[in-house]
């Protein structure tokens, strides 16, 4: 199989998050030219995972996934003679043809692995959740994400985090009429900013994110709302982490915890190199799909960025891992 064409044609077909239908249609369809018994996993509208195995193992005991949605903006495939460049190159385009081709080498060896992509692991693990509803059976999963082929001992989890200031409309130049929303806002974000956050000796330290700030009507107008969004990313439970945010911002900002995904401790194996993910995957939601590994070609760094890529060496290396890790499980 040639990855690095169905790279550029993965890569060439938009599926930022909530947009994964066309996407998902054309591996299905890919699937079932090699011979797999694939179908879709309906999750929103036209949004639905594809679930594939092989005609001589409807319940394999091992099964690779990843996603198929990206973050915007699209950006179109490329390449040189080492690099393919790209929205979903690495995170996770690129892996997707990767796992296909390890299926495919294991199955003229007898070894029949599933093949499970998801939509919706940039935003809110949808597919995974509503995959995990209808797990297989199987004993291991094995999950890609670009960890530049190590295995990770663990990964962070995320807690999202809205803040909602309020105050009082007024004319700017009698400030003292009105009550600043932003005022509020400000202050509560730099007592966060202060905030000593737990750690962990193996995975690391939690860090915080400010992601979005908005609110306010004009200039000349004192602000009767204004709103922030943060990212939390845990190393461990975050009942505590909570309770001093809340304890923290006290009245100054009405707090909602719109998203929780906790760390998780990961398998790993003798001879393979290892890393900490300091992100977050569909793992925690997937439970039912047996023991989680997490390994996969490319850099994080470049994940996200206008420059996003993965090396052709770096999936061919992948190939070979994802194939050696399965002839052990199966061992």
């Amino acid at each position: 199989m040639d990855i690095v064409a169905l790279t550029r044609q993965l890569v060439d077909i938009e599926s930022i998050t909530g947009n994964e239908a066309t996407v998902g249609h054309f591996l299905e369809q890919e699937l079932r030219k090699l011979g797999y018994e694939s179908r879709r996993m309906l999750v929103e509208g036209e949004r639905a995972n594809v679930w594939a195995t092989s005609q001589q193992n409807p319940n394999p005991a091992i099964v690779f996934s990843t996603h198929m949605d990206t973050v915007p903006p699209f950006i179109p495939f490329s390449e040189d003679d080492k690099k393919i460049y790209g929205r979903g190159a690495c995170d996770a385009k690129g892996i997707i043809a990767t796992q296909i081709a390890a299926a495919e080498l294991l199955k003229q060896e007898g070894i029949h692995v599933g093949l499970l992509f998801l939509v919706g692991e940039e935003r809110d693990s949808a597919g995974a959740k509503v995959a995990n509803q209808q797990a297989n059976g199987s004993k291991f999963l094995i999950n890609g994400e670009p960890t530049e082929n190590r295995i990770a001992i663990a990964s962070k989890g995320s807690l999202r985090v809205r803040l909602t200031a309020s105050g009082r409309m007024a004319h700017s130049a009698y400030p003292e009429l009105g009550d600043s929303a932003i005022t509020k806002l400000v202050e509560a974000l730099h007592l966060l900013q202060k905030m000593k956050l737990p750690s962990d000796p193996e995975i690391g330290p939690c860090t915080m994110n400010i992601g979005v700030i908005e609110g306010g009507r004009a200039p000349n107008v004192i602000a009767d709302q204004a709103r922030a969004q943060l990212l939390y990313r845990l190393v461990g439970p975050d009942e505590q982490l909570k309770r001093e945010i809340c304890e923290i911002i006290g009245s100054l900002a009405q707090v909602e915890f719109t998203l929780e995904i906790p760390a998780v401790r990961l398998r790993t194996f003798e001879g393979l190199p290892t890393m900490i993910a300091a992100f977050t995957t569909d793992i925690p939601a997937l439970k039912n799909w047996g023991q989680p590994m997490l390994i996969g070609p490319g850099s994080i760094h470049v994940a996200h960025t206008e420059g996003e890529y993965v090396e052709k060496k770096a999936l061919n290396e992948a190939l070979e891992l994802y194939c050696r890790i399965a002839r052990k499980l199966i061992a």
